[in-house]
C-alpha cells in the first residue's frame, strides 16, 4: 500500500514537472542579421492600409482584430499566440518582426510562400506597429 502511494506521488510530481517544462514559453530570438534590419517601407496611410489588408487575410484569425492574440483560431492552438500590443512585442525591432513573420515557428506558419513579396511583409510590420495604439 505504502509503495503504491509513493509511486503515485512520484508519478504526479513527474507529470507536473514535465507539464511545467513543456508549456513554458520558449524564447523566440531573431538572428542578429534580422534584428539590425531597418524597415524600408515608410509608415503612411498607404502602407498601413496594405498591411491591414494582409493582416486581415493572413494574421487576424489567430492574432485577433487588434493583435491581442484572441483570434477565432487561437483557442485551438497549443502554442500561446501572444499579445502583439504588449511592450514585449512592440519593443522588438522591425527586422525581428519581419524574420518571425517570414520564417514562422511551431504553429506560427512561415509566410515565405503566402506573402512572397518582401515589401508586403514589411507592410505587415508597419501594421503591427500601429497595434500598440489600439
Amino acid at each position: 500500500m505504502r509503495a503504491n502511494v509513493y509511486f503515485l506521488a512520484l508519478l504526479l510530481t513527474s507529470t507536473l514537472l514535465f507539464s511545467f517544462t513543456f508549456y513554458q514559453k520558449k524564447p523566440w530570438d531573431a538572428p542578429d542579421k534580422y534584428v539590425k534590419m531597418s524597415n524600408p517601407v515608410k509608415s503612411d496611410a498607404e502602407s498601413l492600409k496594405a498591411g491591414k489588408a494582409l493582416w486581415i487575410k493572413h494574421c487576424q484569425s489567430c492574432h485577433g482584430k487588434t493583435g491581442l492574440g484572441d483570434g477565432t483560431k487561437a483557442a485551438q492552438l497549443d502554442t500561446e499566440v501572444g499579445d502583439l500590443t504588449s511592450a514585449e512585442a512592440q519593443n522588438q525591432s522591425d527586422g525581428a518582426l519581419f524574420y518571425k513573420i517570414t520564417e514562422g515557428r511551431d504553429e506560427m506558419p512561415t509566410f515565405k510562400k503566402k506573402i512572397p513579396d518582401e515589401e508586403e511583409i514589411w507592410q505587415v510590420v508597419v501594421y503591427v506597429r500601429s497595434l500598440k495604439t489600439h
